[in-house]
């Protein structure tokens, strides 16, 4: 078999793929839309449920624990170097319509204003239940968030926020309605990026809105396991149950929920929350894109090799759609980001240098078509946003080639730096990116 036929059926199989599991994201959202409608229709103005699995229930931990106070939330943010946004954030919290919560800063020896400022709006809000830790030295955001956990949450639930990130205004509450299931044990947030009409900008938005619909179709099948550190939530026993957060790789909140559903996904199930909406600031230039998704590849591979275990695992304790499904193509995705920028790139000589367009043509217009659906069924977007993002569709095939070639890019510094893969040192120290911060508080959709 020669060289060209071989990239031509490397390009036809990952586009095979990527259609089948565009036609599995729609139809397990249509589904996931119709299970919320219901779950609506039901849900009355309770408490949640407390956390009743037996194995959380004999566990012992090995800390002693703050009295939780029931229907409190702790709602946790690290800091480094967060002075153009921390203000905006806490106030979105302030705003929020669930008043039982605590916010716990940990500073994590900012250079900057963050401390001052933090001190300043709890002078000027005394009424909010604000405390700043503030780390002497850089132990990194795993290790400040396990800081204030420890000695000063006393919520009966967690929320983490990333300091350039916002909440609507029920998002706490929607969050803790899906507690109502007592084998819920975590909640994905719906994360969406603060609007940005520069062709990074809207790539990043492009790219959570298809990622995160995917979510919907793992909540149904009961094998979603990565959890992002933006408006995630999880009951503090099970927290305590994993011993908060581990600091060796880094991706400290995917470690924590690919932890949490090591224990068995079917006692500790991780859900996505589709109106628990956050949103949260891409980043600015190329260069810390390709930063932030080396960061975040690595940080999978090491999570994926760390917790191997689960896949294909045939013990009970993992739903089959887990075991069988998410993992193995967890790890198969991996794979397919290195051959696919360049199998998409010769197949576009080779349909020019046949005169056969027919491929890339019919490529070109799954992916238009796809990101056509997924802005249309969008129930969190403006009619402005919803109008502006149909109009920049027709880009999203060539934005996405993009993002496919800072992916490989990633993956072969991953493959360069592979002993740290394995060999997981500790994470001490960590870095914020540049920030905007020039975004007002997001209040409601329409």
């Amino acid at each position: 078999m020669d060289i060209a036929l071989l990239v031509f059926w490397l390009f036809a199989g990952v586009s095979i793929l990527y259609v089948v599991h565009f036609g599995l994201y729609l139809a397990g959202a249509n589904f996931y839309d119709i299970w919320q409608q219901r779950r609506k229709g039901i849900r009355g103005v309770r408490l949640p449920t407390a956390f009743q699995p037996e194995c959380a229930a004999t566990a012992t931990w090995t800390l002693r624990a703050l009295p939780e106070v029931p229907g409190l939330v702790s709602i946790v943010i690290a800091a480094h170097n967060e002075e153009a946004v921390i203000v905006r954030t806490l106030d979105s919290i302030r705003r929020n319509n669930y008043r039982s919560f605590e916010v716990l800063v940990a500073d994590d020896a900012s250079s900057d204003l963050t401390g001052r400022l933090v001190r300043d709006f709890q002078l000027r809000h005394p009424e909010m239940n604000l405390r700043l830790v503030r780390m002497h030295r850089n132990v990194g955001k795993g290790a400040a968030l396990n800081a204030v956990l420890r000695r000063f949450a006393r919520g009966q639930y967690v929320m983490t926020l990333d300091a350039d990130s916002v909440i609507q205004p029920d998002a706490i509450t929607n969050a803790l309605s899906y507690f109502d299931d007592p084998y819920v044990a975590g909640v994905a947030a719906n994360v969406q990026i603060i609007e940005e009409t520069t062709a990074l900008g809207i790539l990043q938005r492009f790219e959570h809105m298809i990622g995160y619909r995917s979510k919907k179709l793992y909540s149904l099948l009961n094998c979603e396991f990565v959890v992002g550190g933006v408006a995630s939530t999880y009951r503090m026993r099970v927290l305590r149950k994993v011993d908060f957060y581990d600091t060796d790789t880094v991706t400290e909140d995917i470690g924590l929920s690919t932890k949490i559903t090591h224990l068995g996904n079917r006692r500790f199930r991780m859900v996505y929350g589709a109106d628990v909406v956050a949103r949260t600031e891409g980043v600015l230039t190329f260069r810390a894109l390709a930063k932030q998704r080396y960061r975040w590849k690595y940080g999978s591979i090491q999570n994926l090799i760390k917790y191997r275990g689960m896949v294909l695992n045939p013990s009970r304790r993992y739903s089959r759609t887990l075991a069988y499904y998410r993992m193995p193509m967890a790890l198969l995705s991996e794979f397919t980001l290195l051959v696919s920028p360049l199998a998409w790139t010769y197949a576009v000589y080779w349909s020019l240098a046949t005169y056969t367009p027919a491929l890339i043509i019919g490529s070109y217009a799954t992916i238009t078509a796809y990101t056509l659906l997924t802005v249309l069924m969008d129930e969190n977007l403006t009619a402005g946003e919803r109008t502006r993002l149909c109009m920049y569709a027709p880009t999203a095939y060539f934005l996405f080639y993009i993002m496919d070639l800072v992916q490989l890019v990633a993956a072969v510094r991953c493959i360069t730096r592979s002993r740290g893969l394995v060999r997981r040192p500790e994470t001490n120290t960590w870095k914020s990116p540049q920030r905007a911060g020039s975004v007002g508080v997001v209040t409601s959709a329409a």
